[in-house]
């Protein structure tokens, strides 16, 4: 069993399984009140960071770490949800990928752990080494939300309604908010702040994966209802509780360029993904194995950055380093635990193609309204050229009117 320093949590606590998703509210809210700037401050990169050859850098993009963690005053708090955002303000796209929170990290100074554990280490700064280590790309900015803050900043915008995929009923007791129940059938639901958080809190045998694929679900709720009119008058209650619940070092200028970015990615497709890998038990504790080619290959692809030579070099040590550090008496995660779920083998395949599919709708639109739009300006070409040919017909045929016939030849 791995030895931990972590401050031990009250064994009558629960964890608060919080939502990234807040901050998709929080920032397209903000967007759609017009607040979008020209310029690419965004992608500005910070001057107090130095560039590493051995980490990705995207000059064109901006990555950003979003955690939602869980604080209260008698407990170091852990980020219960992670996830990078990478945001191309000239193009407006965006991508999405989650990290499960059980996933297997090299923690500067205190070996490997869960990823989550590195804000309880050390706090945001520690959390974003560690996040750059796993992905192998430079991460920009950091976006804290507290999590205590989501279900008035969901009732501000007046609920979220969203197509429940199945049953779901879960009920405990001894929840230290005074009782915890999940009730929900399936098929379309509208769901206050309340209801939301339970919905975002609900775990079953598929785990934090399938947690996380409904956060996801979640997501895309969420950003059609920002962008909706009704969302218009409850601006300002909405902006007074994202403001309070947020810690980050973006400026208000740069996060409404983030805000402005993922509102119009909605239009382009937005993209969301998770870390590739396996579940796997560790000397009695289960984790998140991540396939760190895959991953980081998939990273350079979504950033559009070329593989250096020294970066492969690196690459190809951490991978080494990593397959080295799993003892030899790990073991599959046995079925009895849930605690992770198992992974789809087409989650990301299917993902990609729900995205194509998407895009090649969208496309297949915009060519038959180029085409009908055509259509009608050759109509309309035939039309003027049959008539001009009409007037000129009448012009050229001379008038007979008043004529008399011509007298018989004697």
């Amino acid at each position: 069993m791995q030895n931990s320093n972590i401050p031990p949590r009250k064994t009558n606590k629960k964890r608060r399984i919080w939502p990234w998703l807040l901050m998709l509210v929080v920032f397209l809210t903000a967007a759609l009140g017009g607040a979008y700037f020209a310029s690419n401050s965004l992608t500005e990169k910070p001057v107090e960071k130095k560039q590493s050859e051995e980490l990705l850098t995207a000059k064109d993009k901006a990555t950003i770490m979003i955690m939602g963690v869980d604080e209260r005053d008698d407990d170091v708090g852990r980020s219960d949800t992670l996830m990078i955002a990478s945001i191309d303000p000239k193009t407006n796209q965006a991508s999405l990928l989650s990290v499960p929170r059980d996933t297997r990290v090299k923690i500067k100074g205190h070996g490997f752990d869960k990823i989550n554990a590195a804000y309880a280490y050390g706090k945001e700064r520690l959390s974003q080494d560690t996040v750059e280590n796993l992905l192998g790309v430079s991460i920009d900015h950091y976006i804290i939300i507290n999590t205590k803050s989501f279900k008035k900043i969901i009732d501000a915008i007046g609920g979220i309604d969203i197509d429940v995929p199945k049953r779901m009923h879960y009920e405990d007791p001894w929840d230290d908010d005074g009782g915890l129940i999940i009730d929900f059938q399936p098929g379309m639901q509208h769901m206050d702040g309340a209801k939301a958080v339970t919905y975002v809190r609900y775990r079953d045998e598929e785990g934090d994966l399938g947690r996380i694929r409904r956060q996801q679900d979640f997501v895309r709720a969420c950003m059609e209802k920002i962008v909706s009119p009704s969302i218009i008058p409850k601006l300002p209650a909405v902006i007074k509780e994202v403001m309070d619940s947020i810690e980050t070092d973006l400026s208000f200028r740069q996060l409404l360029e983030f805000a402005g970015t993922l509102k119009e990615s909605k239009n382009n497709g937005l993209k969301t993904d998770m870390v590739p890998g396996k579940p796997l038990y560790i000397e009695g504790i289960s984790y998140w194995i991540p396939d760190l080619n895959k991953l980081r290959l998939t990273v350079a692809d979504t950033l559009g950055v070329s593989l250096s030579g020294k970066y492969k070099t690196k690459m190809e040590a951490d991978i080494r380093e990593y397959e080295n550090s799993i003892p030899a008496g790990a073991s599959e995660v046995p079925a009895s635990d849930t605690s992770i779920g198992r992974a789809r083998p087409s989650d990301s395949s299917k993902n990609r193609r729900k995205e194509d599919k998407a895009d090649k709708e969208k496309r297949n639109s915009e060519d038959k309204t180029i085409e009908r739009e055509e259509r009608s300006r050759n109509e309309g070409r035939k039309e003027r050229t049959s008539s001009e040919d009409d007037r000129s017909s009448r012009r050229q045929t001379p008038k007979r009117r008043g004529l008399r016939p011509s007298p018989p030849s004697s």
